[in-house]
């Protein structure tokens, strides 16, 4: 049901695109459209979260004819797809290096929506741009801050506070400059399950910015979690992603590699940490739609002198050019 309602929200937003399905539901001929944009909405399935369908909003927002302004309904938070806070914090910013900026790009939550009933809404509105900036990111720099958002929805609200302390007590130990906000959204705002979770970015001096999440299990499904636990677990998430390290973290590879290979005619260069799974079968669809090869080279920890092993990736763009741009 989660694919059937991203069909339906492709179709949206896009113009005269032709998709059939056979009777068994197996096979999809899909032939793509305009991408239209303009002000939608869209009902999410609660199976997946809304991050499932924002992913790939995130991927075509920029090339739409309209500004795109879409509400989308579902689970903000779940342990399955990235949350919509991780991709406030850390795809904005990487949309910002492209030359995708303005005060109209934006993630706004308006309400929080927890598995396994969901319930929340948020709002993600986006410019058009005609082409894309090459990027030269290649240095992440040391880190300066650690920020984050610690939520509780439909619990006590003491929850957020436990979060935050004992995530602070493994962090303090390496960084001053922390802090993390407490959200705790109730009434119409909380959605329709209970629940909490917490979001940790740490962000360097040269504009990298990394992140970390986990949520408690949904309702009925799994044991309790402690809070003390999850502040902790998502702590040690957060240093693990660092380790790991590049300019861009592990949830937004695929976008940044996407974006590399729409821009103009010219080199663009990024360094990655090691390339999640999904990267990986990501950069063999760039070569079959977009006959693209990226040039791989990898860093070892002696060189960089920190964390994993590090992949630099560099290619040329296509020269994309959004030519279905309103022109006012």
């Amino acid at each position: 049901d989660f694919e059937a309602s991203f069909i339906r929200l492709i179709d949206k937003v896009t113009n005269g695109s032709r998709i059939e399905i056979n009777q068994t539901g197996t096979t999809l001929y899909y032939q793509p459209g305009l991408l239209y944009g303009g002000s939608l909405e869209h009902d999410c399935s609660p199976s997946r979260g809304i991050g499932y369908y924002l992913e790939s909003l995130l991927c075509l927002a920029p090339f739409m004819k309209h500004p795109l302004k879409i509400v989308l309904r579902g689970v903000t938070n779940d342990q399955v797809d990235p949350s919509v806070d991780v991709l406030k914090a850390t795809a904005l910013p990487l949309l910002k290096k492209f030359g995708i900026d303005g005060e109209s790009l934006d993630i706004k939550i308006n309400r929080r929506g927890m598995p396994p009933k969901g319930g929340g809404e948020i709002l993600f509105t986006c410019p058009v741009r005609k082409v894309l900036q090459p990027v030269q990111f290649t240095d992440p720099g040391k880190i300066k801050r650690i920020r984050g958002t610690a939520y509780s929805v439909r619990v006590s609200p003491q929850m957020a506070n436990r979060m935050v302390e004992s995530a602070r007590g493994i962090l303090n130990k390496f960084l001053p400059d922390i802090y993390i906000y407490t959200d705790h959204m109730k009434g119409a705002n909380s959605g329709k399950s209970p629940g909490f979770g917490m979001c940790l970015t740490a962000e360097t001096i040269n504009g990298t910015i990394l992140s970390a999440e986990l949520a408690s299990n949904p309702q009925g499904q799994g044991a309790a979690v402690l809070p003390e636990e999850l502040g902790q677990n998502c702590a040690k998430l957060l240093l693990e992603e660092v380790y790991r390290g590049g300019c861009v973290d592990s949830t937004n590879q695929s976008l940044a590699l996407l974006l590399m290979t729409l821009g103009q005619r010219d080199v663009s260069k990024v360094l990655l940490g090691p390339l999640s799974p999904y990267t990986i079968e990501f950069l063999r669809h760039l070569r079959s739609f977009f006959q693209i090869m990226f040039k791989i080279e990898t860093k070892t920890p002696e060189e960089e002198h920190m964390g994993g092993e590090k992949v630099l990736m560099t290619c040329v763009g296509i020269g994309f050019c959004n030519l279905s741009k309103t022109i006012r």
